[in-house]
């Protein structure tokens, strides 16, 4: 049976970048659920459609077609919707909410955990998002939740999007609001809500760096 290691907390905890680490160290794969939500949301907004009107978006589901690939050289997740390749354009801050918006779209949900699913059984890997211990791999080995206090997690987005000279004028105190927004709807959707899942080790990384929370959680993996 494959090894799954199921990663879950809300934004900015860290929880893509000790997934990719943990996976390159243990050599196994590294899923970005988090990506695959991006994909659809970005699919959505370019045609033209509120990513929360369910009745709109789920007319456009059937005809998405997606592909999770991987640039050996960079060691990135692809993420191609009906042959386009999206991952250029899904880190834009006004994905970020949009994905949020439309994950809590149940057929949405449906759609991508069939595919996250279906890889998670052919090989061992490393997945992160909101729902994966509690929803999508609830027999995972070993499950995770990776948190962090909101303003921490708003000052990292801060950094971040400040490195990448994406901030366009937003200031700490907006970013700090659009997180605590969006675990108000992570937390609060009906379905598949993120939650810390039964068996899960709890990880507060609001004073760890990238190394210290990487050693932690292989310790939590080797003790299993």
């Amino acid at each position: 049976m494959p090894l799954n290691i199921a990663i879950d907390g809300p934004s900015g905890a860290g929880k893509s970048t000790l997934a990719k680490r943990l996976a390159e160290k243990m050599k196994i794969l590294y899923l970005d659920t988090g990506a695959m939500y991006r994909g659809i949301a970005y699919y959505v907004l370019e045609k033209g459609v509120d990513p929360a009107d369910a009745e709109r978006v789920k007319p456009l589901l059937p005809a998405i077609e997606m592909k999770v690939s991987y640039d050996e050289a960079g060691g990135v997740q692809q993420i191609i919707i009906n042959g386009e390749n999206v991952t250029p354009y899904i880190r834009e801050h006004r994905i970020s909410f949009a994905a949020s918006t439309v994950s809590k779209i149940p057929e949405v949900r449906l759609k991508l955990v069939e595919l996250q699913r279906q890889i998670a059984s052919e090989c061992d890997c490393v997945l992160d998002g909101r729902d994966i211990g509690s929803y999508v791999l609830p027999n995972a080995g070993t499950k995770i939740y990776l948190d962090a206090k909101p303003e921490v997690r708003a000052e990292r987005r801060y950094k971040e999007l400040s490195a990448k000279g994406q901030l366009n004028g937003m200031t700490y105190e907006e970013i700090l609001a659009d997180v605590n927004k969006r675990d108000y709807q992570d937390m609060h959707r009906d379905f598949a809500p993120l939650v810390v899942a039964d068996g899960a080790v709890v990880v507060d990384t609001s004073d760890m760096n990238a190394d210290e929370v990487v050693k932690k959680i292989e310790e939590i993996v080797h003790c299993k």
